[in-house]
């Protein structure tokens, strides 16, 4: 049986890749299927079930470049692992994420969570930026645990800048881990409701899920991994630009801040708003604004947050 699919709606290099690297480990997978491509067209021989089975897998890998900038062999190999295909929410920001630890499912809470978790299935670079209790950083794990359980990323990188909010530390006790963990307990609080004691205690240790400060990151390229940075309002712009350009292929990243809790000395040192500003209008970026209203911690922190504001 022969066949000719015509490509519509995308660019065939965009599919191809650099020198048709995509297409030949994407034909790899058909070894009886006799493939040739010409431009938009690419000329099928062999079974019907092979064909229909073709047809079927570049329909998905025509959608997810559709949701990503570029393809690249790690897309084909997701594609192929799974014979059901992940349910990637399509666009229903309102969909469980994960379920925690007892079970419970972990959705969007708000119109504005909503957005982010559409925001974060549209783009490869994501901003979530509100005052403190709209569950940014929550929502933000979460995604990035659905990401892991389902294979789309291999690991899962959480980071933010180790500054101390108006007190001083001193010299903590301990090795470096055990300096560095009052920074970053509001990161493992919200992967322990999430995944069993015992299984996180494996991931940390293999790897798979790594939890350091931003300074660790100076030199790495992450690729297949969701990478969060939490806290960024205490970046410089500097250190901003650092941590954006260590993404590799696959890779998903996820921004939070609150432009209102600056701990840094000169408040005006803080990169978020300008790096966002700087940012604007790229393909493949979102940025989602929280304010006051989405807050879903303790009824009081939202009067809290409007009195500060207030006084400010």
């Amino acid at each position: 049986m022969k066949k000719t699919l015509k490509l519509e709606a995308i660019d065939p290099v965009d599919l191809y890749g650099p020198a048709n690297r995509n297409l030949n480990a994407f034909c790899k997978h058909f070894p009886s299927l006799k493939v040739v491509a010409r431009g938009s067209d690419i000329i099928l021989e062999g079974t019907e079930a092979d064909i229909d089975t073709f047809s079927a897998k570049l329909a998905g890998l025509i959608e997810k470049r559709h949701r990503k900038m570029n393809l690249t062999p790690y897309d084909i190999e997701d594609l192929f692992e799974d014979e059901t295909p992940v349910d990637r929410f399509h666009h229903d920001g309102n969909a469980v994420i994960v379920y925690n630890t007892e079970g419970k499912p972990i959705q969007a809470r708000n119109k504005t969570q909503e957005s982010f978790v559409k925001a974060y299935f549209e783009n490869d670079l994501v901003f979530a930026v509100g005052p403190a209790g709209t569950g940014k950083t929550y929502i933000a794990i979460a995604l990035a645990v659905r990401a892991l359980k389902n294979r789309e990323v291999r690991r899962i990188i959480l980071t933010r800048p180790a500054v101390e909010a108006g007190e001083r530390l001193g010299f903590l006790p301990g090795d470096l881990k055990d300096k560095l963990d009052p920074y970053l307990q509001p990161l493992y609080d919200a992967l322990e409701d999430m995944i069993p004691s015992k299984k996180l205690q494996e991931f940390l240790s293999e790897g798979t899920i790594q939890i350091a400060p931003l300074a660790y990151m100076r030199g790495r390229t992450l690729d297949r991994a969701c990478v969060i940075l939490d806290e960024a309002q205490n970046t410089n712009l500097g250190q901003l630009k650092m941590f954006l350009t260590r993404m590799g292929s696959s890779a998903k990243f996820i921004v939070t801040g609150d432009a209102t809790q600056i701990d840094l000395p000169r408040r005006e040192d803080s990169g978020l708003v300008r790096g966002i500003r700087l940012l604007d209008g790229i393909k493949g970026i979102g940025t989602i604004y929280f304010t006051k209203d989405d807050i879903v911690r303790h009824p009081l922190v939202t009067r809290i947050v409007r009195a500060f504001d207030d006084a400010e």
